[in-house]
């Protein structure tokens, strides 16, 4: 009877390390998954910035003119909505310029066609991610319209 007792004693102590073991792993798959979608938010919004910085030098670069910068950054102009103009970029998932189907990212630069200072061209810049609409990057730009500092 004592070597009965001594194996359901094991047997418990057995379930005791494998029910910790368990706790265990599933606190390191958790803490793994974690890290894995916050260097994947990382590396995308670092994407993200360089294209977004891309946009809005090429605005200023041309003095807010939506065609020239759609043609610089690989985009196309789309229609009036409300107030405003679009330049729209789709990127695949390695960030490269893709039409709308492959998209995973989209860059959306916006013109405010009622400035209050005619002489400013303003803008937003808007970058998404296709999957879940998560903005990764987001703010405005201003370019001097006429390029000149003598007029």
């Amino acid at each position: 009877m004592n070597s009965r007792s001594k194996s359901t004693l094991f047997l418990i102590e057995q379930l005791i390390v494998v029910a910790v073991f368990a706790i265990c792993a599933i606190a390191c798959v958790r803490i793994l998954t974690t890290a894995y979608f916050h260097a994947r938010d990382s590396r995308d919004i670092g994407h993200a910035l360089i294209v977004a910085e891309n946009a809005a030098e090429s605005f200023k670069a041309v003095s807010g003119d939506l065609e020239m910068t759609a043609s610089l950054v690989g985009g196309m102009v789309t229609g009036h909505t409300g107030n405003f103009l679009h330049v729209v970029v789709n990127f695949d998932q390695d960030w490269h310029v893709a039409n709308s189907e492959d998209a995973h990212y989209v860059l959306l630069l916006s013109d405010f066609r009622n400035s209050p200072n005619p002489r400013l061209a303003l803008g937003r810049v808007l970058v998404t991610r296709s999957q879940d609409d998560a903005v990764l990057v987001s703010f405005e730009v201003a370019a001097r319209r006429g390029g000149g500092f003598d007029e």
